[in-house]
């Protein structure tokens, strides 16, 4: 069963209250700050040239003024990008944070961190090894929890377990397949994530009787929320800020 403390806050800001702010960008955890929340998710991938920073998509397209593949991009050409505008004129100028920008903002402000790392294409390896040590040095001796790092990519959160071992990690799911629990626990994870549609209180039970926490993706009405509180889920990632959360 589990019986460590769980040392972060139950509800946590998808990619930093993105859905009222630029996604992924320091506005957005600023916003959800002031609205309460203690904790957010947020996407970690890698430039051409090794720099850790924050992007959801592969693609530049969606939220920046950029085009093409971003793995292909030097840190350079991104660090130039708009990463606001797209959400709004207010935001128009708003840039891609560095990892260590965001830690920095991070620490400052007491927010804990779910970070997902998100590989470019091909990339994995290179990305959870590359994002678990700027992690672990960006985090070395801050106070607070250190962040849950998460993939979906079982290679990339190998990597990072290499690289870092002593990070906390959780495996990212969509669907739980029947081989689910095993995968995390070859991994050393403390927890999963996975979609609200494929838990309930069984799996729930199933994961906390094997010692690990349960976390839930895109949490976003009032009906599921309190569903998964009754299956005694442990955090809920939500869009949903203002509505849902602390």
């Amino acid at each position: 069963m589990v019986a460590e403390p769980w040392p972060y806050p139950f509800w946590i800001a998808h990619r930093g209250a993105g859905k009222l702010a630029p996604e992924n960008t320091l506005a957005a955890f600023a916003l959800g700050l002031a609205r309460g929340y203690r904790m957010a998710e947020c996407d970690v991938t890698l430039s051409a040239d090794g720099v850790a920073y924050l992007l959801h998509d592969e693609r530049l397209e969606r939220t920046t003024s950029g085009r093409g593949l971003a793995v292909e991009q030097p840190w350079a050409a991104l660090a130039a990008l708009d990463a606001g505008a797209w959400h709004g004129p207010r935001y128009t100028g708003e840039r891609l944070p560095t990892l260590a920008a965001l830690a920095a903002f991070a620490q400052a402000q007491g927010l804990a961190l779910n970070l997902e790392i998100k590989p470019g294409p091909g990339d994995d390896l290179r990305c959870g090894r590359v994002a678990a040590t700027e992690a672990a040095r960006l985090w070395a001796g801050a106070a607070g929890p250190p962040p849950l790092l998460s993939s979906f990519s079982h290679a990339a959160l190998a990597a990072a377990r290499d690289a870092a071992p002593d990070l906390p990690r959780a495996h990212l799911f969509e669907r739980l397949d029947a081989d689910w629990l095993a995968q995390a626990q070859a991994l050393g994870c403390v927890a999963i994530v996975a979609h609200h549609g494929a838990l309930d209180t069984g799996t729930i039970a199933e994961a906390h009787a094997a010692g690990l926490r349960v976390l839930s993706y895109t949490v976003n009405d009032e009906a599921t929320a309190a569903r998964l509180q009754a299956a005694g889920i442990d955090g809920l990632i939500t869009d949903a800020i203002g509505r849902l959360g602390p």
